[in-house]
């Protein structure tokens, strides 16, 4: 059910926050929701806090998401509640504040329904890495949901909650909302506040809501964004859009499954026709792009985990993280040491500008870019992958990321009967213009 249908209906007194409460948690609860692995941590304060806020919607001084339900990726920070990032490292640190998204939600009076399970500290884009076991795909339980926020997404999916919150650092919303067949929206870097989420890489992390429909993403995203005085990326911008008239379709032939291309291009000409677009087949440096993020992750990623010590909170990453945590920091390690001077992180920076370059050029001609999602369709859980084919899963969702841009992943149909997603690009803060045009291709 679309959200704004459905909060009239709160509003009406035809459906209480109670009852939306306690359906989804009735539904959390069977067997069958729970081989699923989504939740790691339920708010068992949940039904009390409904209760108040029907009070609030019954006096008519409630927030405009009263009644709403909202699972959270465990990396996001919930005052009195367990965020592990999927770790052991952290399995039982309560965070002790709200990020600031969370307070914009409850300033709103939506209802948190729990923590979901994601990729341990969102090194993974297959959410195969937890510690506490792989999320399975509600689509079909045997493949995985994507990574890192695969939590996020099959709540979404599964319809066990109302809307999600995840992060991206390199596609981490926009692959697993592709996997799982629902919208999820990579923001604008520093539209939305990062304050909060134990991110894995500082300079790309941006925190975004997975719902079952644009129109409920771009909802969500008006509550979350914002300036932030805890986190000094933040900005608002207004920019003024110069409408073209012109798609860029990406040329992707080379890196992606035939099946894959043929319908993210039928797809674009259909609603270039309908919206009398013009479409410009264009070029991303896709193969610089994947390089350059993973040199940036890695030399971040290592600097975050330093805190992670074993004296100050939770346990000492390099003794209880699993491998590809490890590989991340022992990655890090290398490229930092002192005998290269910072050689490959100041050469991938300098990649980074180029890339953002390239966008720059190619927003004089287009007004947004598309181009699938996801390269190929998702394995099954605990099929043997090369770590060299696992991180190709994000060579579509990488370019955005390095350049900061406003990304969203929408259902485009199926091949094998498999969800694949389509990417939608958009110059800085127009995500106006994302949900403009993500509504046409649903």
């Amino acid at each position: 059910m679309n959200l704004k249908i459905k909060l009239k209906e709160i509003k009406k007194g035809k459906l209480t926050a109670v009852k939306n409460v306690m359906t989804f948690s009735e539904k959390i609860a069977t067997c069958e929701v729970k081989d699923l692995n989504i939740f790691l941590h339920l708010n068992e304060d949940a039904i009390e806090q409904a209760k108040e806020i029907d009070r609030r919607i019954k006096k008519g001084t409630a927030g405009k998401l009263a009644g709403l339900c909202f699972a959270v990726k465990s990396n996001i920070s919930v005052k009195h509640m367990i965020t592990t990032c999927a770790s052991k490292v952290l399995e039982d640190y309560e965070s002790g504040y709200n990020a600031t998204v969370i307070n914009k939600l409850l300033a709103e009076d939506a209802i948190i329904l729990g923590m979901v399970n994601m990729d341990e500290f969102a090194c993974g884009a297959s959410g195969e890495t937890s510690a506490f076991g792989p999320t399975k795909n509600p689509r079909n339980p045997e493949l995985i949901p994507g990574g890192s926020s695969s939590g996020s997404a099959a709540a979404v999916a599964a319809g066990l909650c109302d809307f999600a919150l995840g992060s991206d650092t390199g596609g981490s919303i926009r692959n697993p909302a592709s996997h799982c067949g629902v919208t999820g929206l990579k923001p604008t870097y520093g539209a939305v506040s990062r304050y909060g989420l134990i991110d894995m890489t500082m300079s790309f992390d941006c925190i975004g809501p997975l719902t079952n429909s644009t129109e409920d993403a771009k909802l969500i995203f008006n509550v979350i964004k914002g300036q932030d005085n805890f986190d000094q990326t933040t900005k608002e911008e207004k920019p003024k859009l110069t409408k073209k008239g012109v798609i860029g379709l990406v040329n992707v032939k080379d890196f992606c499954s035939k099946e894959i291309v043929e319908l993210i291009e039928t797809k674009t000409k259909e609603i270039a026709e309908k919206n009398n677009w013009k479409i410009k087949k264009i070029n991303l440096p896709l193969d610089i792009a994947i390089q350059t993020y993973y040199i940036i992750v890695y030399t971040e990623f290592f600097s975050a985990t330093r805190k992670f010590d074993g004296r100050r909170f939770g346990k000492k990453i390099e003794e209880f993280a699993g491998p590809e945590v490890i590989r991340r920091i022992v990655g890090g390690s290398e490229i930092t040491k002192a005998e290269h001077e910072g050689k490959y992180y100041r050469e991938a920076l300098k990649a980074r500008n180029y890339i953002k370059q390239q966008f720059e050029k190619l927003f004089k001609e287009v007004d947004a870019i598309i181009l699938p999602t996801v390269p190929r369709t998702p394995h099954k859980i605990g099929e043997k992958i090369s770590v060299e084919d696992m991180y190709a899963y994000d060579i579509f969702t990488t370019p955005a990321s390095i350049a900061g841009l406003p990304a969203i992943s929408v259902p485009a149909g199926k091949t094998d009967n498999k969800d694949v997603g389509l990417q939608i690009i958009a110059p800085h803060f127009q995500e106006e213009l994302i949900f403009k045009l993500a509504k046409d291709f649903e």
